[in-house]
């Protein structure tokens, strides 16, 4: 579950292009093993982030975005469960209603029972304050899904929330 909102830079959800073409540069400039490291912050697949730093250097931040979902479109069932066990435990603030606090686990524990993995979801648009009512309502609705169809929809929002924290990689200063 990711609670960050990134910046929209060239159509992609509001920092202005030079900051992300600083840090692109930065990426691009980066020895391989830092690049890698700072890849599978972005998604935990070993493939994925080989793939993404033996590609630089990205013109630009389409490019990069474009190769990211093209890498995660190649990954193999062993590798997004890969990329799926290094996604972060879902949480909330330890100030939320000890009910939410349980409603949370308790869907969760579910839908790791159905499907044998975390539940990923990427809440970008998603205000933080709507963003547990969001978890929730995921969860139900894809608790219905056959395997194959939630396989699919997993997929999609690691490539999301990839995309996601690349933006923020080459937004922030690392």
């Amino acid at each position: 579950m990711q609670h960050r909102r990134p910046p929209q830079v060239g159509g992609v959800p509001g920092v202005p292009p030079a900051d992300a073409a600083a840090g692109l540069a930065r990426f691009n400039e980066a020895p391989l093993a830092t690049a890698e490291a700072a890849l599978l912050e972005c998604c935990g697949s070993l493939r994925w982030a080989h793939r993404m730093a033996a590609h630089r250097p990205f013109p630009d931040l389409a490019s990069l975005l474009a190769a990211s979902d093209e890498a995660g479109y190649d990954l193999a069932p062993r590798d997004i469960a890969e990329a799926l066990a290094a996604e972060p435990a879902p949480c909330l603030h330890h100030d939320a209603p000890r009910a939410a606090h349980l409603a949370l686990q308790a869907a969760h524990a579910a839908y790791e029972s159905r499907f044998g993995h975390s539940f990923v979801i990427c809440l970008d648009t998603c205000p933080p304050s709507q963003a547990v009512d969001q978890v929730l309502a995921g969860i139900r609705v894809r608790l219905a899904h056959e395997v194959d169809e939630e396989r699919a929809v997993t997929a999609d929002e690691l490539r999301r929330l990839a995309r996601s924290r690349l933006v923020e990689l080459v937004t922030e200063a690392w």
